[in-house]
């Protein structure tokens, strides 16, 4: 079943982040995912929830979505988000 990773990120340093932007679609496609959204403007519609950088990303499932956030390939690269930046993650399945 489809699964959907979205982070809410808080970007510290913009200049050291842009590595990590640079580095994570790779693995992304690696592991057959595809980014949905990345970025772009995002608008609260209800709530207090004012989200910073929202990123969506599909795989094919929640485990292939776990195997990528997991893997030897990305560990270096989620050390440069997490060096750079402060963020929230979840992923859910769909339907």
């Amino acid at each position: 079943m489809t699964a959907y990773v979205i982070v809410d990120i808080n970007v510290l340093d913009p200049e050291g982040y842009r590595e990590y932007v640079k580095l994570a679609p790779p693995t992304v496609a690696h592991f057959g995912g595809r980014y949905l959204a990345r970025g772009g403007r995002n608008e609260t519609l209800e709530g207090e929830w004012q989200a910073k950088r929202l990123v969506i990303l599909e795989f094919e499932s929640l485990e292939r979505a776990k195997e990528w956030l997991n893997s030897p390939e990305y560990e270096p690269i989620k050390a440069l988000r997490h060096k750079y930046a402060t963020s929230n993650m979840v992923v859910v399945e769909g339907t």
